[in-house]
């Protein structure tokens, strides 16, 4: 049996898998992929594209079940929960960066950042104080009434961190997040979100190819072929 990880890790998995179809032609997206991540650590999986680095964080984030091994949130692991329970830990635990800003045009900054708040049935009080702060945390506070296609590219990715983070989750993962940004603005995301890691003792995982980035990670991993190398 797979030994569970350390007490003290945010998140953990331990010899996945993941294939897609079966036979001559399966295609294996994880290739018994183990790892760790601590709260506060920042780890950065490099790989070119199509290694299997989105595949990796559907996984770790309960977005797509693994076809074998284990992977835990906390002491918890989540590969042995029913299906609406992973959905309920998703949305305590996890927080999501996407790499096309994944935010709904029909609303504001502040509603965009809402959303996981009143997923979770926050009342509307503490929803605004929550919301408010996080905002003022990535440096939007005078653009919560702007929807996103008033914003740059960089404050939208900016509103994007701001929500996956509102809810306190244990673990953020973020998909290729300054994919669609140019390099100076990719810079000072990545720069953020470090320091957001650091200062709310966030396990993340972030994946990349942009080799600039990597330097600003706390430890950084190689993915190719659905292999950590």
């Amino acid at each position: 049996m797979t030994a569970a990880p350390s007490t003290t890790a945010a998140l953990a998995a331990r010899e996945v898998t993941r294939t897609f179809g079966t036979g001559p032609g399966a295609v294996h997206g994880l290739r018994g992929v183990s790892l760790t991540v601590d709260p506060g650590e920042l780890l950065v999986v490099r790989g070119p594209s199509g290694s299997g680095k989105t595949t990796l964080l559907n996984v770790l984030g309960g977005l797509d079940a693994p076809s074998s091994g284990r992977v835990w949130l906390g002491a918890r692991e989540l590969t042995a929960m029913r299906p609406d329970e992973v959905i309920a830990v998703r949305r305590e635990e996890v927080g999501y960066v996407f790499q096309a800003f994944g935010l709904l045009p029909v609303l504001s900054a502040a509603e965009n950042v809402e959303v996981p708040l009143r997923l979770r049935r926050t009342a509307p009080r503490e929803r605004a104080r929550r919301v408010a702060e996080a905002l003022d945390r990535v440096g939007l506070a005078d653009h919560a009434a702007q929807r996103p296609y008033e914003l740059s590219g960089g404050q939208q990715q900016r509103v994007g961190i701001a929500r996956a983070l509102v809810a306190a989750p244990r673990v953020l993962l973020a998909d290729e997040p300054t994919g669609q940004l140019d390099s100076a603005t990719a810079r000072r995301v990545m720069d953020l979100l470090r320091e957001l890691v650091h200062t709310e003792r966030v396990a993340a995982v972030v994946t990349t190819h942009d080799p600039e980035l990597v330097a600003r990670a706390d430890r950084v991993v190689d993915l190719h072929d659905g292999e950590l190398v």
